[in-house]
């Protein structure tokens, strides 16, 4: 095999659901088990009794998972040319690929390994910046991908939410303030220190730790909760519709898939493979999939006794 052919295939089994073969779903399944294993690996080593027994495995396994993880990122930094069909340099390509925010993702998962060994770092430094391992998932997960493209969609209306939100957690603090100074200054004896009593009610989470003893105190209380309750729930609400329009674009997608390759009447085995393949980078049910190609056959079927073939007008 030469070097651009094995280049172009190890890039197609690198890329998430783009080789449906075993091999290709077996290293989309290893790695992703990987991932996991270190997130719980770098828990469990919290535990001090756990840390005291296996500190050596823990240690031997970080170093397996370090070699693994930055051969994989070589590979990707080599084979991206593949997956970029823009008109630039290798070089660029690379760039291009390198600054995106997964290759950063895999970069800073591997960097605090190499730097520990000519440099000394905290251990617990170490550990925090391991756990970052878990955002590596979000190259397999389509739930992860969908919420990163829900707050591409919707950053502006969610950046509008959040600065309703600081508005408030400020009138509510300086609010607090006023009523509450003098009669708790141990508690609202300022605006940052009411501050976190706004954040606890306007998220409706009221550790109790911090609370008004005022007649007028406990009305203003009341009255930011309710509107807390309305306010949290905006966001929730913006990143609810995002998720049902992707879901719904995606079905859209492969309906108009399936319209093209029925178009002729007929279905060829390289059409039905490439269906399958859009159904697996779509993330669709098989089944909910076979229904949707069932109704545009069933479509299509009355469509060809109710209209001329030729010139498409009713019989």
């Amino acid at each position: 095999m030469q070097i651009p052919q094995l280049r172009h295939r190890l890039a197609i089994l690198l890329e998430p659901k783009a080789d449906q073969s075993k091999l290709g779903k077996a290293i989309d399944l290893l790695l992703a088990f990987l991932i996991l294993l270190n997130v719980v690996a770098v828990i469990l080593a919290t535990v001090p009794e756990l840390d005291a027994l296996y500190e050596q495995h823990f240690e031997w396994f970080n170093i397996f998972s370090v070699v693994i993880f930055t051969f994989e990122y070589g590979l990707r930094v080599w084979t991206c040319i593949e997956l970029d069909n823009r008109p630039i340099s290798h070089g660029k390509k690379r760039l291009s690929y390198l600054s995106s925010p997964m290759a950063m993702i895999d970069l800073i998962v591997i960097l605090p390994f190499y730097i520990g060994l000519f440099f000394t770092i905290d251990l617990r430094i170490l550990r925090v910046l391991r756990l970052l391992r878990i955002f590596k998932l979000g190259r397999y997960s389509s739930a992860m991908q969908m919420l990163v493209q829900a707050f591409k969609q919707e950053y502006r209306i969610l950046l509008a939410a959040f600065s309703i939100l600081l508005i408030m957690m400020v009138l509510a603090a300086s609010g607090m303030y006023l009523i509450e100074k003098d009669i708790q200054p141990e508690k609202f004896g300022s605006i940052p220190d009411a501050m976190w009593w706004a954040i606890t009610t306007l998220t409706t989470v009221g550790y109790g730790d911090v609370t008004p003893v005022t007649p007028w105190g406990k009305f203003f209380g009341g009255t930011i909760t309710l509107l807390g309750m309305g306010m949290v729930a905006l966001p929730a609400g913006i990143l609810a519709s995002s998720f049902s329009e992707q879901a719904h674009q995606k079905r859209e997608t492969f309906k108009l898939k399936v319209k093209q390759a029925l178009a002729d009447g007929k279905v060829t085995q390289r059409e039905l493979a490439e269906l399958e393949l859009l159904r697996h980078s779509l993330d669709i049910d098989r089944d909910e999939a076979k229904m949707m190609f069932s109704m545009m056959d069933n479509r299509n079927a009355k469509k060809a006794v109710t209209t001329c073939p030729h010139c498409h007008k009713p019989i």
